[in-house]
């Protein structure tokens, strides 16, 4: 799969804006807090229906406006596909697939797309948010009708601690709270299949990522990863788990996920009144990463930590890419370079370079690796201008067209926002993309859900 065209109307610094991508390397260049990494996190939305930077949307359209747009014309092979969305600040977002309104919940079939950022430390090093996060943006690449697994949990998630909030506050006992069985069921039901679904990602990682680990370190620490979960006992949010090996010899005697998860909320009951919370479910989990059998997080140096996060990311990339019929995943390189030492970008690159697309942001242009600086296209101000128009249109890289950013260019009425928007300060010239043909058929059905397309938040599973 690649994206061909970018278009973007109240997103970020931009109010309209215009990129021509193509197959190969892609890179944009420009000083920090010119607008790269918006072009890469309105790409990664689409795949992805979240932000690797923020947990809410809102922050995603431009102040003044109550809406943005993102559309991209993709290629699957010969196939073309014209999909966009609309991110409201308030309300649920809207989608539109080759013109006519779709789910949200269905762009991660034609979408897909691997983030490689510096924020990604923060999945080896961080709270384990961060790494319920990775998962469950994998989690909706590969089965998108996750998506919706995911929100009605956090619904539920949110009305069972309430009504715990509200019987602590009230000093009601358990059996005073029949309500509360109920929402038990809902909770258990939506948990156990994320938990199932986390446990299955897991194990087809772990080959991935061995294998990763030792292309990017050149050594192999036999990198592991494995589900710290809350059902069966501790409380991996505040970093009191079961060790993998207890955590294995637990499950080879215990029941079904559901029936754990129900013995676990029936011993949790007390200190859940007590405290006003939800104690046990997959919003507590935790993904535990190891090399040389110990946790990464507070043992491994730094550049293992670089290693065991990339290596994350490749493995992520082999399996869409193994799975999805659509052809390789888009892998996007933000601002990663700069991060590394000379032989982990030497080796990162080598090994990324074989996709069918990649786009990499810099600041600094000498920090990307030569065999992927190709198609250079310049961000300033959020102003996009594409390298072949200054050498007056030479390219090797196909026709010559203008990727750039104009004041008060007119917007293309299919991609306007429902809601007003004003004149842009840092606009661009709309391109016409081609009238895409119809897609291939979906592969993972999507089940009926609330069109929300909102990400889990990072006290959301």
């Amino acid at each position: 799969m690649i994206v061909e065209h970018l278009s973007l109307v109240d997103f970020r610094n931009y109010a309209t804006a215009e990129l021509t991508l193509h197959r190969g390397p892609n890179v944009l260049v420009g000083r920090n807090g010119q607008g790269k990494t918006n072009l890469a996190e309105a790409i990664v939305f689409l795949a992805t229906l979240g932000s690797h930077r923020v947990s809410s949307d809102a922050p995603m359209v431009r102040d003044g406006h109550e809406a943005a747009i993102v559309r991209a014309r993709l290629a699957h092979g010969p196939r073309k596909v014209l999909i966009e969305v609309q991110i409201n600040r308030q309300g649920s977002n809207k989608a539109r697939i080759n013109g006519a309104p779709g789910r949200t919940a269905d762009l991660p079939r034609y979408a897909h797309v691997v983030l490689f950022a510096p924020e990604d430390l923060q999945i080896v090093r961080g709270d384990p948010s961060a790494r319920r996060r990775f998962a469950d943006q994998l989690l909706i690449q590969r089965t998108p009708r996750m998506s919706a697994v995911l929100g009605d949990y956090d619904r539920v998630l949110r009305q069972r601690t309430a009504l715990l909030k509200s019987a602590r506050a009230r000093g009601m006992k358990a059996e005073a709270l029949p309500t509360l069985d109920v929402w038990d069921d809902k909770l258990i039901a939506l948990g156990s299949e994320i938990i199932d679904a986390r446990s299955r990602l897991a194990a087809d990682l772990q080959p991935g990522l061995a294998a990763a680990y030792s292309a990017i370190a050149g050594e192999d620490h036999d990198p592991r990863l494995h589900w710290a979960q809350s059902i069966r006992g501790g409380d991996p949010e505040e970093g009191d788990a079961l060790r993998p090996d207890q955590d294995a010899a637990a499950g080879s005697t215990a029941g079904s996920t559901a029936d754990l998860f129900r013995t676990a909320l029936a011993a949790k009951r007390s200190a859940e009144l007590e405290r006003g919370l939800t104690l046990v479910g997959p919003h507590r989990d935790d993904l535990v990463l190891r090399v040389r059998d110990l946790p990464v997080k507070g043992y491994a140096s730094h550049g293992e930590s670089w290693s065991i996060a990339l290596a994350l990311r490749l493995a992520s990339a082999e399996l869409l890419r193994a799975e999805s019929p659509a052809g390789d995943p888009v892998l996007i390189l933000d601002d990663v370079f700069a991060e590394l030492d000379a032989e982990r970008r030497r080796r990162l690159a080598g090994i990324t370079a074989g996709y069918e697309q990649v786009l990499v942001t810099a600041a600094v242009e000498e920090d990307i690796p030569e065999v992927l600086h190709r198609h250079v296209v310049r961000v300033s101000a959020g102003t996009i201008t594409d390298e072949r128009e200054v050498r007056g249109g030479e390219s090797t890289f196909g026709a010559q067209d203008s990727t750039e950013s104009r004041q008060d260019a007119p917007q293309n009425e299919e991609v306007r926002p429902e809601t007003p928007a004003t004149t842009a300060a840092d606009p661009a010239d709309p391109a016409e993309p081609a009238d895409p043909t119809e897609p291939a058929e979906p592969t993972n059905p999507a089940e009926k859900a609330e069109d929300d397309g909102q990400e889990v938040t990072d006290d959301r599973p």
